[in-house]
């Protein structure tokens, strides 16, 4: 399916015919529930509005998503409870997926395919052990990969990338000094403990840690086509390595360093990039080493001989069923928690078959990023690289720390074929010329 170019009057016409309606419904909306149910009133409006707006621009919605994707507050909707960030995806979603251009490009399709074959292989668990968190964590997964990437490309697909990726900048460095700025009033009373931001709700620090390390990633890597100043960028890369080392997330400075080493020795052909960020990883690995140190001589209550039980724990679990594993979110109302490990997680939710699905999805994905062109597959391979190198010391399926990277990934996907598809026209317009 190819995209449907729609002139400005046709435009016109489609906002105020969106438009209108829309004004009218919130009106009557608002006068009816508004006395007893002001968040219906609300929220019927906005869904018409969202349906007029995504009608005369395609990328709306997954545009105004970008900010959202990194808010991890809970959303209870009559009993349903769910991040924000997985609220705010899956309504842009369908904007994404129904209006966004086509076709999608091949390396694109092929990381679809992969989601596709992750989501086959855990079917097994879903048939096997039937219950309704099983079945709603299958298309939530789903969601968080697949979904992510088309919303990520309808953003890039339509030439809104370096918009999209600054808002999700602009975002991150707003947390950045939240956790600093708490971080400063926390050692000024003399607390040197890791800092768990509490405004504008409460955050852990290892989300913390992830995000930023998102932030850091994508501003360090800083392509062409962003668009943000060297001294911009670096000083949001700052800003989120100190909010991390605040947070004392140890897998996320693991992570960084990872990215930070990949793009500084990957050659670029719009960047020239100083090797002495590698020898700024040192201090890095220092610190995340004395943590641990201090953790090994501090005894048994601790982050790391928790997280020793926990993935000991998962290992007699996945015994129970090797091969299709015991249930997506199995770890719910059980006696240990979910196991900090990528790998593990999956081993004893869906089992080896869907081991197997997960390697494909993220070896096979980090392969099809690696062979873009560097200018957008660069900033893709390392940040989905990140990602699965914090997963192998902490939490892997968790709604930010999973759509983020793959919302990174469809928009560079997107914004090289939006650049592709604008260079075959200007070579086409210069041979009509001639």
């Amino acid at each position: 399916m190819t995209a449907v170019e729609i002139s400005p009057r046709v435009r016109e016409v489609a906002l105020w015919v969106t438009a209108v309606p829309a004004v009218v419904a919130l009106l009557l909306a608002a006068g009816w529930f508004l006395p007893e149910r002001p968040f219906v009133a609300v929220a019927l409006g906005a869904v018409v509005l969202a349906i007029g707006l995504s009608l005369v621009e395609p990328a709306a919605l997954p545009l105004l998503a970008m900010p959202g994707m990194l808010v991890v507050a809970r959303a209870d909707l009559g009993g349903v409870d769910l991040s924000f960030s997985d609220l705010i995806l899956a309504v842009a979603f369908w904007p994404a997926v129904l209006l966004a251009p086509r076709p999608y490009s091949p390396p694109m399709r092929t990381l679809l395919w992969f989601s596709a074959a992750y989501q086959a292989s855990t079917l097994f668990t879903v048939i096997a052990n039937p219950a309704l968190a099983n079945t709603v964590e299958w298309f939530h997964a789903w969601l968080l990969v697949a979904g992510a990437l088309v919303v990520g490309w309808a953003v890039g697909r339509r030439g809104f990338a370096r918009a999209g990726l600054t808002l999700l900048l602009l975002t991150g460095g707003l947390l950045a000094l939240v956790t600093i700025g708490q971080g400063v009033l926390q050692f000024a009373g003399g607390n040197f403990s890791p800092v768990y931001p509490s405004w504008p709700y409460g955050m852990h620090k290892n989300f913390v840690g992830t995000a930023l390390g998102f932030v850091a990633v994508i501003a360090y890597a800083r392509p062409v086509w962003l668009g943000w100043s060297k001294r911009w960028a670096m000083a949001l890369f700052w800003a989120s390595v100190a909010g991390v080392i605040l947070a004392q997330s140890r897998q996320a400075l693991v992570g960084i360093g990872l990215g930070l080493l990949v793009i500084a020795l990957r050659r670029d052909p719009h960047r020239r990039r100083s090797k002495l960020i590698v020898f700024a990883l040192v201090p890095a690995v220092l610190f995340v080493a004395s943590l641990i140190q201090e953790d090994i001589e501090s005894g048994r209550h601790n982050s790391l001989a928790q997280r020793a039980t926990f993935l000991a724990d998962a290992w007699h679990v996945w015994l129970e069923n090797p091969w299709a594993g015991v249930g997506l979110r199995w770890w719910i109302g059980a006696e240990t928690a979910q196991p900090p490990n990528a790998e593990l997680e999956v081993l004893t939710s869906a089992g080896v078959v869907g081991l197997a699905g997960f390697l494909l999805l993220m070896l096979g994905g980090l392969i099809v990023l690696w062979r873009l062109d560097p200018t957008y597959g660069t900033l893709a391979f390392s940040i989905l690289l990140v990602r699965l190198t914090q997963a192998q010391f902490d939490l892997f399926w968790s709604a930010v720390q999973v759509s983020v990277p793959f919302v990174v990934a469809g928009i560079c996907l997107g914004a090289q074929q939006w650049a592709v598809e604008r260079e075959r026209l200007e070579s086409a317009l210069v041979r009509a010329a001639t």
